[in-house]
């Protein structure tokens, strides 16, 4: 049994907008969010174009939803299929947040996506009401001014909040939980799934355990969660309980854990190096995002993904290098190493790359065999600069510029989508 009086005893708001991109576009077309029947695509002309979001409607009456494609939408004139406009959802997003600083101080907002943030309203009760009274005058500015739909969850931490979110509010509008609330709202939930932080492959695995509801998990032995899954199934067990030590501020989850980057290609790539020079590009990119944490690392996992005229499958290996690296060509060395040992010469659709086992950047270990391996690194941070002057497109590979490259145009997009 866990002891509740010990907890924390937060008001913590959880704010999501509902299908965000296709409530913005809804709007700029002159559309009601809630009423009409829009998609947005990464790309109208394509027919294998990923759909990024739809309107609720959409979604219930015709099924299609992130992830389907743009050949599954139906040929109905009621349907409105759109591009993607980045700036505006990420200016639109930046307005929004700009509302809750009217409630609280920003130390009490913690953005944690473009359409999700979470806000500590404890110290606002006095000036507000209560903490149902502060979430209905934000829903209340947000649909007033930009005509955006949200649901708000209410609970004594992040956790809790985010669940009642998830869970209730998305139906109701607004909805709070409080500890007392856990065993007749969270403990039913199944599949384990629906709770935020339990992906398929988990569920998979605790299903194999005898584990189907969340009640479950919470009563199952501790220990032998722990020795399933480590630290997570630590965490899997408390928040079956409801408990969530984290601050706003700080991310649910801290603590980064890797560096990756997931590419679906827009062709099928047959040449070798054509497919190796997209992976260069890839390597760099992941080698940038590292940089940009002043971290390195020494896990490197690769993999790709088949085309479906090759009925589709693919591998996904890793490799740990004695020393901790950011340095793209290090990344890319490693990379090609597992391409060649395990490709199978078939036409591959999705790359994916990530760094792991990370540490802190702030030190080097000198080699007596690569002389220039401070260089190296050095030049790295140097590239940063200069694309974070003059733009990601400022600086690029030569490879870049060939039919293969994917960086020049993927350099004018946001997000991975059209501005």
């Amino acid at each position: 049994m866990v002891d509740y009086s010990k907890l924390p005893q937060n008001k913590i708001l959880c704010v999501d907008m509902k299908s965000f991109y296709a409530s913005c576009s809804a709007v700029m077309e002159g559309l009601d969010p809630l009423e009409c029947y829009l998609a947005v695509v990464g790309a109208k002309e394509r027919q294998g174009s990923v759909v990024l979001a739809a309107s609720p409607k959409l979604k219930k009456e015709f099924g299609v939803k992130t992830g389907s494609r743009r050949f599954e939408i139906p040929e109905d004139p009621r349907i409105h299929i759109v591009e993607p406009k980045m700036r505006t959802y990420m200016r639109v997003s930046l307005e929004i947040t700009r509302v809750f600083h009217r409630y609280v101080p920003k130390e009490a907002i913690h953005t944690y996506s473009v359409d999700e943030s979470f806000i500590q309203v404890d110290g606002a009760l006095n000036l507000w009401g209560d903490a149902r009274t502060i979430a209905h005058k934000i829903r209340d500015d947000i649909d007033r001014e930009f005509q955006l739909p949200c649901a708000i969850g209410i609970g004594p931490n992040m956790l809790l909040a985010k669940l009642c979110m998830d869970l209730d509010a998305k139906k109701q509008g607004i909805s709070e939980w409080t500890y007392e609330d856990v065993p007749s709202r969270l403990w039913p939930v199944t599949p384990l799934r629906e709770m935020w932080g339990i992906g398929r492959r988990v569920e998979k695995t605790l299903n194999s355990m005898g584990i189907f509801t969340v009640g479950q998990l919470a009563h199952h032995d501790l220990e032998s969660l722990e020795k399933k899954f480590g630290v997570m199934g630590n965490q899997l067990f408390y928040h079956a309980w409801g408990v969530d030590l984290s601050k706003v501020g700080a991310p649910i989850m801290e603590g980064q854990v890797s560096f990756g980057k997931s590419q679906i290609l827009l062709r099928d790539y047959k040449d070798v190096e054509e497919i190796k020079a997209v992976v260069l590009e890839m390597c760099e990119e992941v080698a940038r995002r590292a940089r940009l944490g002043r971290k390195g690392g020494r896990t490197i996992s690769f993999g790709v993904g088949y085309s479906k005229d090759e009925f589709g499958g693919g591998f996904y290996r890793s490799r740990t290098i004695d020393e901790p690296t950011n340095v793209t060509m290090e990344l890319y060395r490693v990379c090609l190493e597992l391409f060649e040992e395990h490709y199978e010469g078939k036409t591959v659709r999705k790359i994916m790359i990530s760094l792991g086992n990370i540490v802190d950047d702030n030190e080097y270990q000198l080699n007596l065999f690569d002389l220039n391996g401070w260089k190296k690194r050095e030049l790295g941070y140097v590239v940063d600069r200069i694309r974070g002057r003059y733009g990601p497109g400022a600086l690029l590979r030569a490879v870049s510029y060939t039919n293969a490259g994917t960086a020049r145009e993927r350099a004018k997009l946001v997000g991975g989508h059209k501005m």
